[in-house]
């Protein structure tokens, strides 16, 4: 480095080279452009042993239930959020920048999501942001993340139906979820169904999607059932289930539902019926009290695996995480996000909103489930598992490879 008072002393004979600074003769200002030359080379030498001290962090904003009822999900989220942050700076970061993550709480509730949203993509140099869990918060951040032009990254299984230049899916969608678990449930099961959810969108568009599909195989729906979310006693509700005849419970309760399970487990219903449960998780076994053997679901990662990679992953998020938290989906989706990001900025070759969207589409990363693809309308391609649970665990039941996703739509010229 050039000491920048060469050029007003460049008159007087030079006395020594130090530190790169070239120092010379002068009866005045001698101390002060020592020091100057000094601090320059100090603050340089600095950079050079420190480069992610003087790079700005690459920001990614993240709007995720941390309230509400459904803050497992968010804990969840937040650790694969975390691990992905931790990797990808020990790697060097996003072209050479650290990445940071400011969280935000949506309360499960569209109104603060969409507030939580406004306040990141307002925020200096936050490039994406990851979330929400529900699909009504995602209903509120889609037209923020459009009228901002900002990326956003939702990791949660879905009803689809959402194609947006902004939008980028790493979670399941119906085809994916429903459409490999309804065949495997009628054929090993049995084809009449009884379908339990919340009065909320999710279950209500999942269930929408699938009596037709019920009724494809050869299937009949006997009954279908929305909780209030204000139950506890779910006695009556149990009854109603038995006195249908069904074989099959297509369940899409989350969080204030999630106790029907044990209390049906416990007045004999699951010894009559089976349950296919719609984005069932490994953090939801702990809420059964060991209750709730043998249901089944669809999902795209488990915890349980013995593949290598999983085994792996899995390791390093329980040293991660607080004692006792299981580890589930949730983590490995949420941590495709920022990995997805980072090979996107890296192959647009810029942080640039507009070049990272473009890099995006078409992007293939590597999970420890193997290859994930995102396609043309911003959806994923990835591996999916029947499992039911056993114990604390899911265990794989079938390994069903990768799955295209058919998200109920399409972005426009492509």
């Amino acid at each position: 480095m050039r000491c920048v008072l060469d050029e007003i002393f460049s008159a007087a004979p030079i006395v020594s080279i130090k530190h790169g600074c070239i120092l010379r003769e002068g009866k005045t200002h001698m101390a002060s452009r020592s020091i100057t030359c000094m601090t320059l080379a100090l603050l340089a030498y600095g950079v050079l042993l420190h480069p992610s001290r003087a790079a700005e962090p690459v920001r990614v904003g993240a709007v995720l239930p941390f309230s509400g009822g459904v803050e497992l999900y968010g804990q969840q989220a937040k650790l694969g959020l975390d691990l992905a942050a931790k990797d990808i700076n020990a790697a060097g970061g996003i072209l050479g920048r650290p990445v940071e993550i400011i969280y935000a709480d949506d309360k499960t509730r569209p109104e603060p999501a969409a507030d939580a949203m406004r306040s990141l993509v307002e925020k200096p140099g936050v490039i994406a942001v990851v979330g929400p869990i529900t699909s009504r918060n995602l209903n509120a951040l889609v037209p923020l993340a459009e009228s901002s032009k900002t990326p956003l990254l939702y990791a949660t299984n879905y009803e689809g139906g959402k194609c947006s230049r902004y939008l980028f899916s790493f979670g399941a969608v119906p085809n994916q979820e429903l459409g490999q678990l309804l065949p495997y449930m009628t054929q090993t099961y049995g084809n009449t169904y009884f379908l339990l959810g919340a009065d909320r969108v999710w279950p209500h568009q999942m269930f929408g999607i699938a009596q037709p599909l019920i009724e494809k195989l050869g299937g009949k729906v006997v009954g279908t059932k929305y909780t209030l979310g204000t139950e506890t006693d779910f006695s009556p509700l149990i009854k109603e289930v038995a006195a249908s005849k069904a074989r099959v419970l297509l369940f899409a309760l989350k969080g204030d539902g999630m106790d029907f399970i044990r209390q049906a487990d416990e007045a004999g219903l699951l010894r009559d019926i089976t349950v296919a449960f719609l984005g069932l998780s490994e953090v939801d076994l702990g809420i059964f009290r060991g209750k709730g053997q043998n249901m089944v679901t669809v999902a795209p990662a488990l915890a349980a695996s013995e593949d290598p990679a999983v085994k792996a992953f899995v390791a390093k998020a329980r040293t991660a995480a607080e004692p006792g938290v299981a580890v589930s989906n949730y983590v490995m989706t949420h941590y495709n996000t920022l990995i997805a990001l980072k090979a996107a900025a890296e192959k647009a070759g810029k942080l640039d909103k507009e070049a990272i969207i473009d890099a995006m589409a078409g992007l293939t990363i590597l999970s420890p489930t193997g290859p994930v693809t995102l396609g043309q309308d911003h959806h994923t391609a990835m591996n999916m598992f029947i499992a039911r649970t056993q114990g604390t665990e899911l265990v794989q039941v079938r390994a069903l490879g990768q799955i295209t996703p058919q998200p109920g739509c399409s972005l426009a010229g492509r």
